[in-house]
């Protein structure tokens, strides 16, 4: 039996009241949040969530970071709002590299739960 997109709308939503903080991370940051970016001005920021439809979950803005030089950015990190609760990573579509430190704009963060 099939579960409706419905009930994976209120799931997604759930998992975005408290999924409220998002990072960088220069490889896979498996289970715990490792290879998180860090120098310079670089900070975890906010985000915030559309209402989830269709079983899918994206956020509501971009988010903007300061990045330092030399770093290459490969995914993106979920967190609670205190930053303790890591809720695990997504690999970018293509990695972002910075030769010289600068801004990355995450325009579009999308979750989706796949109803196999």
């Amino acid at each position: 039996m099939a579960l409706s997109s419905a009930l994976f709308d209120v799931m997604l939503d759930a998992g975005g009241a408290v999924a409220t903080r998002v990072s960088l991370h220069t490889a896979d940051p498996g289970v715990g949040g490792s290879s998180e970016v860090s120098g310079g001005s670089y900070a975890r920021q906010t985000v915030t969530w559309s209402a989830a439809s269709g079983g899918t979950l994206t956020n509501a803005s971009s988010v903007e970071f300061d990045v330092p030089g030399g770093v290459t950015v490969t995914h993106v990190g979920l967190w609670n709002s205190a930053g303790t609760t890591f809720y695990g990573g997504i690999e970018l579509s293509s990695p972002e590299s910075f030769g010289a430190a600068g801004t990355y704009e995450l325009t579009t963060l999308s979750l989706t739960l796949i109803n196999a």
